[in-house]
């Protein structure tokens, strides 16, 4: 029988560290891996390097590392909803990387899928493409965005089976089906831990394959 990946959060972020590149997905606050932020900061990880659409809101989900000074760098799409990551950039304290929403994503689909980056009209001659190669395509301009990957994927899920294969629920999936290929390790929180089985098979979003460990967030609070 399969081997159970299923761990408590003091377990799974034994394999977060200072400095690591962590991708952590969710639009504003839905679809985000609160518990596992809270297990991150609980363990007292610094300086990490963020890759994220956004930072949430302030005093929820991503919002927590920035109001705990705890990250280095940031890649993202967008910070104004949290004015402490505004106030945190403009002093230079998180050094910030803007990448288009749609770029964003694509660099991350790309470093998943272990291909060499993407060409895009998105951002020509905007600050976006300061030191980037552009590239003529049957007489069109295109930049090369390249490939984002993370040492570690905090993912949220509405339903994971004990091998870790993955639900998610409506737009709570977002960016966490796509940040779920691009990294070394990857942790699962799900609201519900299923026996192995008993998700359908069709219905299935991420496999068990690209999923190292699963936390059981239905009775973390």
């Amino acid at each position: 029988m399969a081997k159970s990946k299923v761990v408590s959060l003091e377990e799974a972020v034994k394999n977060v560290h200072d400095g690591q590149t962590v991708l952590i997905p969710g639009f504003v606050n839905v679809g985000v891996p609160e518990a596992l932020i809270k297990g991150v900061i609980d363990k007292g990880i610094k300086e990490i390097n963020v890759i994220s659409n956004n930072t949430s809101v302030k005093g929820r989900g991503i919002g927590l590392l920035v109001h705990d000074h705890l990250i280095k760098h940031l890649t993202c799409s967008h910070i104004g909803s949290n004015t402490e990551t505004v106030e945190q950039a403009v002093s230079g304290e998180i050094d910030v990387t803007f990448v288009p929403q749609g770029t964003l994503c694509e660099r991350v689909r790309a470093g998943g899928a272990g291909i060499g980056g993407i060409l895009t009209p998105t951002g020509l001659g905007t600050p976006i493409a300061e030191g980037k190669e552009v590239i003529t395509v049957d007489g069109k301009e295109f930049l090369l965005e390249k490939p984002l990957r993370g040492d570690v994927a905090l993912i949220h899920a509405w339903k994971a089976d004990k091998l870790g294969n993955v639900v998610y629920h409506r737009t709570a999936r977002n960016f966490n089906q796509i940040w779920a290929t691009a990294a070394d390790w990857v942790i699962v929180e799900a609201e519900e831990v299923v026996e192995i089985g008993q998700l359908d098979p069709d219905q299935i979003m991420t496999p068990g394959a690209l999923v190292d460990q699963v936390v059981d967030i239905g009775g973390i609070k």
